[in-house]
C-alpha cells in the first residue's frame, strides 16, 4: 500500500509537470490533438499507479514521449499554415450574414437546438440578432452580432476613456507582494500608510489591490 502511495505521488507530479509544459489552455479550448494526448496521458498514468507489478517507468516514459509529440506538433502548427489546417481543422461559418447555413450544420453535426444553446451562452437569445456565428477549431462558437444590435462603446460617441492599466495585488491573505510593490514604484512603508487608512495593518488584510487610476481596494480578513 505504501509503495502504491509513493508511486501515485510520483506519477501525479510527472503528469502535472507535463500538463504545465503543454500550456495553459482550458479543457474546453483544447485542440483535438491536445485533447487526445491529455486522455492518453491520464490512461498511461493510471496503469502503473494501480498495479505495483508494472514498473513505474512503463508509465513515465510513454508520458514523456507524448509530451515530445505534443511539442513537435505544436511547432509544426506554428511553422506551417497548411499543416495547421490538417491537424487542427478550420473554423466553420454556422451563420453567414444573418442566415443559418444548413449544409455546414449537417457537416458539423450541429442541430438548431445546439446552435441556440451556444448563442445563449454568448448572451444572445434571438437568432435574428446574429450576423455571423463561427464554430472554432476547439469547439467554441464565436458570435458577431448585427451592427444595430451590438452594445455601444465609447468610440461610437467619439469618447476616449482614460487609460486604466492593470490592477496589482499588493497583499494577498496577509502576505505582502513585494514584487508588485516594486512594479508600481512603491515600498512597504507606503503600503502601510495606505492600509492604515482602512484601520488595519497589511498583515490583517485579506486582499489589497492598486489599479491604474491609483485607487486602492482593501478588505480585512475575518477573525
Amino acid at each position: 500500500m505504501l509503495i502504491n502511495f509513493f508511486r501515485s505521488i510520483i506519477l501525479y507530479i510527472i503528469v502535472l509537470i507535463v500538463m504545465r509544459l503543454m500550456g495553459k489552455r482550458e479543457i474546453g479550448q483544447l485542440q483535438p490533438f491536445e485533447l487526445a494526448i491529455a486522455i492518453m496521458i491520464a490512461d498511461l498514468a493510471s496503469i502503473p499507479m494501480t498495479d505495483p507489478g508494472i514498473p513505474i517507468s512503463n508509465g513515465i516514459i510513454p508520458i514523456l514521449g507524448l509530451l515530445v509529440m505534443h511539442l513537435m506538433i505544436s511547432m509544426i502548427n506554428l511553422k506551417s499554415v497548411n499543416a495547421r489546417g490538417i491537424i487542427c481543422g478550420k473554423p466553420s461559418l454556422l451563420i453567414y450574414r444573418g442566415k443559418i447555413d444548413e449544409k455546414v450544420l449537417k457537416k458539423e453535426r450541429f442541430t438548431i437546438n445546439e446552435l441556440q444553446e451556444r448563442l445563449r451562452g454568448n448572451n444572445i437569445v434571438n437568432l435574428g440578432d446574429v450576423e455571423y456565428a463561427i464554430l472554432e477549431t476547439n469547439g467554441q462558437v464565436t458570435v458577431i452580432q448585427k451592427p444595430e444590435k451590438r452594445n455601444t462603446i465609447p468610440e461610437d460617441f467619439n469618447i476616449t476613456p482614460e487609460y486604466e492599466g492593470i490592477p496589482y495585488d499588493l497583499v494577498v491573505d496577509g502576505k505582502i507582494m513585494d514584487k508588485n510593490l516594486k512594479a508600481i514604484g512603491k515600498d512597504r512603508e507606503w503600503l502601510k500608510k495606505q492600509v492604515e487608512k482602512f484601520k488595519m495593518k497589511p498583515e490583517e488584510a485579506l486582499v489589497v489591490t492598486f489599479d491604474g487610476k491609483g485607487q486602492i481596494f482593501c478588505q480585512k480578513k475575518q477573525a
